[in-house]
């Protein structure tokens, strides 16, 4: 079994588009962002979207991934208008509530049906071996704790992801605000005599920059309902809060990551060993293979 071939890239990528579509996003960029939180590289900077799993492989575009996976299926898959069809044809047996570890030697003791059949084509020993050896460190456990640790690390990871994207958003208003202070400040002198020069075209033609400056600068706090500026000194000390608040949060969110990405794999190696119904669309030999 360990002299098996691991799943191609573009089955590995199927796999890692189902999982996105689980998560229910609203539309294709935010499927987009899911896959890249999950590991998958997105580019989009030639005519076709192109994927890769890490920056030691090649791109796979969309587009040759066929059938429910080529980027318009995927939209219409996201729109509801569109539904994968079924590859699983042998009945799924029930969930075992004992522990997995149980089952999963049992398994391996028959060495047979459909599960460990369509197991044994996609993975080796190694990745039996990483799931098992993390169920030993974690404590046995049934399916259904499996699967409520790793529905717990995904929602943790979400929470965080929205978290810093706040929080950069919150930072980028502050500087955008700081640079706008600055500016108005600089010409405020130079708007001053435009004005008791009541506005001379000679006057604005010779200063043109600092006055659409200082105009941009008052359109803006304007924009923001901004009627006494606050200092710079203070929107610097609540860019460091902030930066701090975000360089917090980035060290739980790539813990979180990690989590998330080894326990997927965990859950993902079970319930294809073990023949487990998933709630997903099912495919064949579409297991994603993270080492």
């Amino acid at each position: 079994m360990g002299s098996q071939k691991q799943p191609s890239h573009q089955e590995q990528l199927r796999w890692a588009i189902d999982a996105a579509l689980e998560e229910k996003p609203k539309d294709f960029e935010e499927l987009l962002k899911k896959l890249e939180a999950a590991g998958i590289e997105v580019n989009r900077e030639r005519k076709h979207l192109r994927f890769r799993l890490s920056p030691e492989d090649r791109y796979t575009r969309c587009d040759t991934l066929k059938g429910d996976y080529t980027e318009q299926a995927i939209k219409e898959r996201i729109a509801g208008t569109r539904t994968a069809k079924p590859r699983r044809t042998s009945p799924q047996k029930p969930v075992s509530k004992v522990g997995l570890l149980v089952d999963i030697e049992a398994a391996i003791r028959s060495g047979k049906g459909p599960g460990y059949e369509r197991w044994a084509k996609v993975f080796n020993l190694k990745q039996l071996s990483q799931a098992v050896i993390w169920l030993k460190e974690h404590g046995d456990m049934s399916y259904e704790d499996l699967q409520e640790k790793s529905d717990a690390v995904t929602a943790s990871f979400n929470v965080l992801s929205v978290q810093i994207k706040e929080l950069e958003s919150q930072m980028a208003a502050n500087g955008e605000l700081q640079k706008q202070i600055v500016n108005y400040v600089k010409t405020r002198a130079v708007h001053v005599e435009y004005r008791k020069a009541g506005y001379s075209k000679k006057f604005r033609a010779a200063h043109e920059t600092e006055i659409l400056l200082h105009q941009a600068a008052k359109r803006h706090f304007d924009g923001l309902g901004i009627t006494k500026l606050p200092s710079v000194k203070s929107l610097r000390e609540e860019y460091a809060g902030l930066l701090e608040q975000k360089r917090k949060a980035y060290s739980s969110y790539k813990q979180a990551r990690a989590d998330m990405k080894e326990l997927h794999n965990v859950r993902a190696n079970v319930e294809h060993l073990l023949d487990i119904p998933t709630g997903r669309e099912p495919q064949r030999d579409t297991q994603k293979s993270r080492q």
